[in-house]
């Protein structure tokens, strides 16, 4: 469905922060992309969902195609129609405004007059997979938790009806409860909706656990990828992503932090 064909990106005309990125997102599968802060996971997600302008970034080489269409010069707003919605890390939400009114301006990004009737199916659709945001649908959403507001988020990408969805650290913050649910239907999602999902994740573990394929970036660069059940045994992978060396035993923040000086995938 999404190929994203040796693209390099430029902010400001001087920094560079792609340096040919290459990934595939089948139909109706989940990728799971890892890395460390600064690796140009978030600016990938950009770059799909025309946001790079807004940021003075630009993709100046490489292609990226969506149901073989090039979309990388395309504004924003029509990618969203054609059926690409990506959720902000941050839970960006409008906190003045409640659940159901912040669900409904999710299906505006559809861009045609929607019945009543057809909003009605589609909040319903959301609170299936989100019962609590029924429950709170009266609430001011910058009154909810964390967990709601992301929950809240993915629900209001849900509401316009993507065929690919960017999530963009859906676990940041939560606690580890929360974030084993959120990931639960995160997958239910592309489960029964038949959508493909792109997931940004520094908890590697949980991302691996649900996606289908993965690729690792690291300074601006695809240095790993395979199927996740691959690259969670991966001993690189459980070591400096999963913290775990190959007895088993946790790794401290200051052995971590030397892994590029040993990672066996760049040969």
């Amino acid at each position: 469905m999404l190929i994203l064909n040796n693209i390099e990106v430029i902010y400001s005309d001087v920094i560079q922060v792609l340096r040919g990125v290459s990934m595939k997102v089948p139909d109706g599968e989940i990728v799971a992309l890892l890395g460390a802060n600064g690796a140009g996971k978030t600016t990938t997600l950009r770059a799909i969902s025309g946001l790079l302008r807004a940021q003075e970034g630009e993709v100046t080489r490489g292609s990226i195609e969506f149901d073989t269409r090039r979309i990388e010069t395309w504004r924003p707003e029509d990618i969203v129609r054609l059926g690409i919605v990506q959720a902000l890390e941050g839970r960006r939400l409008f906190q003045h405004l409640t659940v159901e009114e912040n669900l409904i301006l999710g299906g505006i990004a559809r861009g045609r007059a929607v019945s009543r009737s057809a909003v009605n199916r589609d909040l319903e659709q959301v609170y299936h997979y989100f019962p609590r945001l029924k429950d709170l649908r009266k609430r001011v959403s910058g009154y909810l938790s964390g967990g709601e507001q992301q929950m809240l988020v993915i629900g209001r990408g849900l509401m316009a009806h993507p065929r690919m969805m960017l999530l963009d650290e859906p676990s940041l913050g939560l606690a580890p409860l929360l974030v084993q649910e959120i990931f639960e239907k995160i997958k239910a999602m592309s489960d029964q909706e038949g959508m493909a999902i792109l997931l940004i994740e520094q908890n590697a573990r949980v991302a691996l656990k649900i996606a289908d394929y993965a690729y690792v970036m690291e300074n601006g660069r695809v240095v790993l990828d395979g199927p996740s059940v691959q690259l969670a045994e991966n001993e690189d992978i459980k070591e400096f992503y999963l913290g775990l060396t190959q007895v088993g035993e946790r790794k401290s923040y200051r052995d971590v932090k030397h892994y590029k000086r040993r990672k066996r995938w760049l040969g």
